[in-house]
This record gives C-alpha cells, sequence and structure tokens, in this order.
C-alpha cells in the first residue's frame, strides 16, 4: 500500500485514498458457499423478447428448391376451368376466393413430400418454409384443399393427357414402348367393416331408425347450440344409411354376379362327387364394407388379403413418364391389358409398337387383340404343367399371331426388349410406394382415381425435372 513509516506506525502518504483503519477488508466466505470466482458467466436464452425482422417469403427457399419447380409446372398447365367455376367476380358481392394454382401446387408438393392428409397440409402452411412459400401469405384451410383434391378428377385427368401430348408434339416422348403394371393399394375401409346380407339388412334397419328419432330430436328443441349439435348428428346418421344403402346395393350386384349354388344332395343321395365332395367346405357368403362399398379383399404383395385397390399404370419405358392411370376393385391383372392399350389410343391417338407387361396380364385372347391393332406384346408365356414341355416353341393351336409372340419371347432382341418392363413402371411403382402410396385415404373408387392422378402428375413433374425438359403453357 501506498504509506510512509513514521514513530512505528503507519501513516497515511499525501493522497492516499484509505487511513490504516479505513482500509476495505477482503469478503469472508461462509464455509460451504462456492467461491464468486468459480461462478461461470453465461448468457441464457430469453425468448419473450419481441423481434421485428425484415425477412420476404421469396428469401426462405433457396433459388434451386424443388418448390419453385413445382410451382413452374403449375404455371404451365392449363386452369382456365378452375377459375371458371369460382363464383365470386369483379363487381360482385363475395369474398374473394384462393388462387386454383396455390391449391394445386400445395397438393402437388404435398405428394412430393408424402402428405395425404388436407388437414396436416393446412398445419405445414402455418410452419413451413415450403407451404409457406407456396401460399404467398394466403391463408388456407383444409375444407377447400380436401374438396379441390378429391373433386376435380376429370381436370386432373385433362391434364395428364395435355402434359404427355405436349411432349409427343415435342418429339420429347415417342410412346413406341409402353409398360404396364398393376399396384395394390390398401383401402380405408377396415377388415372388420365388412358384413354378409344379414347383418347390413339389420345395420340399415338401425340406422334409418336413428335418423328418425334424431329428426324428432331436432324439431322439438328450440335451443341454437343443441339444434346445431343435434343437425351434425343426423347428418352423420343419414350419411351412414347412404353408405349402407349403397353397401346393399352392391350385394345385390354381387349375388347377380355370382354363380347359381348348386343344389344339396338330401341325406339318401350320393353327391355328384363322391365322399370328397361331401366333405367339400362350402361355399362362403359374400361380404361388403359398411364404409367403402366398393372396396375389394385382395391378396397384396407380402401375400396377405386386405381390403385393397387395383391401380394400373402405363408408362413409357424410354422416359417413365406415367401416360395413363387407372383404379378398380379387381385383384386380377388379367383383362386388364386391352382396356389400357384402349386408353392409350383414345387419348393421343397413338398405336404402342410394344406393349410390355408382366405374366398376371398373360392372355391369349388379348395378346391377339393387340396384334389386330398393330402392337406387338411382350409378356413371359405361363408354363406348362409337363417339364418337357417348352412354353416358348409353337403349339399347333396357336394362330399366327400367338406364334410370332412365342417367337418373339424366344429372341435375344424380345428378351432385351422386354428386360426394360422392370426398369420403368417397377421404377414408377418404387417412386409412388416411397412417395406414401401404400394406403388410399378416401373412400371410392373415384377418389382413389383423384388421388392416384395426383401422383401421376407429381411424378411426371420430377421425371421431366431430372431429365431437363422445359415446361410450357
Amino acid at each position: 500500500m501506498d504509506t510512509d513509516t513514521k514513530q512505528g506506525r503507519l501513516e497515511p502518504r499525501a493522497g492516499a485514498l484509505f487511513d490504516e483503519g479505513e482500509l476495505p477488508m477482503p469478503a469472508r466466505r461462509i464455509e460451504g458457499e462456492p467461491s464468486t470466482q468459480s461462478v461461470p458467466r453465461l448468457m441464457s436464452p430469453v425468448r419473450n423478447q419481441v423481434e421485428l425482422r425484415a425477412c420476404d417469403l421469396d428469401a426462405l427457399l433457396p433459388t434451386d428448391h424443388p418448390a419453385r419447380t413445382v410451382w413452374a409446372f403449375v404455371q404451365s398447365l392449363d386452369l382456365a376451368a378452375l377459375y371458371a367455376s369460382i363464383k365470386a367476380v369483379q363487381g360482385a358481392a363475395g369474398r374473394p376466393a384462393i388462387d386454383p394454382a396455390i391449391l394445386v401446387a400445395l397438393w402437388l408438393w404435398a405428394t412430393l413430400d408424402g402428405v395425404g392428409s388436407a388437414r396436416e397440409v393446412d398445419r405445414l402452411c402455418e410452419r413451413d418454409d415450403a407451404y409457406r412459400w407456396l401460399c404467398g401469405g394466403v391463408r388456407v384451410n383444409y375444407h377447400t384443399l380436401a374438396d379441390l383434391r378429391t373433386e376435380q378428377a376429370p381436370w386432373l385427368d385433362a391434364q395428364l393427357t395435355r402434359s404427355i401430348g405436349a411432349l409427343l408434339e415435342r418429339k420429347l416422348v415417342s410412346l413406341n414402348v409402353v409398360a404396364q403394371d398393376g399396384l395394390r393399394v390398401r383401402a380405408a375401409a377396415k377388415a372388420a367393416s365388412f358384413r354378409r346380407r344379414a347383418r347390413l339388412e339389420q345395420c340399415m334397419a338401425q340406422a334409418q331408425a336413428q335418423v328418425q328419432a334424431l329428426k324428432g330430436e331436432l324439431q322439438a328443441d328450440a335451443a341454437a347450440s343443441s339444434r346445431r349439435k343435434q343437425a351434425a348428428g343426423e347428418r352423420a346418421a343419414r350419411e351412414r344409411t347412404e353408405r349402407l344403402a349403397q353397401a346393399l346395393a352392391t350385394m345385390q350386384q354381387i349375388e347377380r354376379t355370382r354363380p347359381a349354388k348348386k343344389k344339396r344332395p338330401s341325406d339318401h343321395e350320393d353327391p355328384p362327387g363322391g365322399a370328397a365332395a361331401a366333405k367339400a367346405k362350402p361355399e362362403s357368403e359374400p361380404r361388403v364394407s359398411t364404409t367403402d362399398p366398393e372396396a375389394r379383399v385382395m391378396k397384396m404383395a407380402d401375400g396377405g388379403f386386405r381390403p385393397a385397390f387395383n391401380a394400373q399404370l402405363a408408362v413409357d419405358a424410354p422416359t417413365q413418364l406415367i401416360a395413363a392411370v387407372h383404379v378398380l376393385n379387381l385383384g386380377s391383372d388379367m383383362n386388364e391389358m386391352v382396356p389400357m392399350h384402349a386408353q392409350i389410343q383414345q387419348r393421343y391417338q397413338r398405336t404402342p409398337n410394344h406393349w410390355l407387361a408382366d405374366g398376371g396380364f398373360t392372355k391369349l385372347q388379348a395378346i391377339e387383340q393387340l396384334a389386330q391393332q398393330g402392337t406387338q406384346a411382350l409378356l413371359p408365356a405361363p408354363k406348362s404343367r409337363d417339364p418337357h414341355i417348352d412354353s416358348l416353341l409353337p403349339k399347333s393351336t396357336d394362330s399366327e399371331p400367338l406364334a410370332q409372340w412365342r417367337a418373339r419371347m424366344a429372341s435375344l432382341a424380345g428378351q432385351a426388349l422386354y428386360r426394360q418392363r422392370a426398369a420403368s413402371v417397377e421404377c414408377a411403382n418404387a417412386q409412388l410406394r416411397r412417395r406414401g402410396l401404400y394406403q388410399f385415404n378416401v373412400r371410392g373408387l373415384r377418389k382413389a382415381r383423384a388421388v392416384l392422378l395426383w401422383h401421376a402428375l407429381a411424378h411426371n413433374l420430377m421425371r421431366m425435372a431430372s431429365l431437363n425438359i422445359a415446361f410450357q403453357g
């Protein structure tokens, strides 16, 4: 310390700050408490501080983000039919409608993103930058999104034809080699919803009684809030009654197409097939789903049996672009080659030179019909039960188109061409599976076909982007 010594004691030097008795004493540390010198200094988060950030939506996405490609593709589509359906016009009353281009872009991006729920898309428009960028500040709701997704199947079908037709005119697609395949997609109906006729009639009677009871309660109650709740319950019961009526109509159609039951032999008569026929399991009664009457139980790829739909794809083999789609509720593909071939001809006024399909489509009559149209079918020949018989050798009963088909499948050129099937349509199937097409979350063939068309347009969008094909309106 700055002090002087005088007569045995310390004297403060001139200019000193403290006398001897006024010297600051160091703080005593209580035993057990940590030293202040060992306490770390931290910057802790403060999340309730209000901030104002200068940011535009366009700066949220990079210039090469796929959402920008989706928007460019939507700008090339013909949206005139969607604009014509808007009732809010200039100079008239009414709230402005959401631009259909925004809704179409949202569903295409959601399909690529593997999102199939309108409510989830609505939530993503609030927190995801790509969805927010596509919205551009416009608020959307899940009702509008859900309606556009399933009610615009004719417009989607026309856009699929228009996009492929434009590529045909630019000679970027030829449709000379077309590959077809079927894809089993799980239906929204549960296995427990399938009922036999007796149970359907019982459920129908209960549903009708419930509708009548709710209508009576609705007329007797005067409270507005209670009336709204009862009206919602009455509407749900009425919709269930309509589904049950559709299920009963489907049951009648199935029963008409089923073969007539054989007369059961009496006790004193021997069955036609002997004792083995007598022990045979009786044919089960048909069952129909109460939630999705058009769904059918099919054998899936893993060997199990579940309610499903059969999604058919026709793909241009060189480019892997989906040219035609179809949805049916039959598990077999054997009769689907001729209808899909006719659909290609009707859409594009072109007849493919070669048609590739797997063994599930092999039908001799269909091969002959395609040959009459000028298309050479390449399908595996069914193997004979006799291992000594080569299925690729011409048979005495074969017509000329069938003999040419067997010779074509036995040739090296035919085998090399057939290998394009797995590299084209199977790849398209895998892409649709990767984007979540394992189960339809809509009911009915019409809505399922609309969802499949969204997947087809989204797939073609990404294929054209990967092939560096410019979008043209």
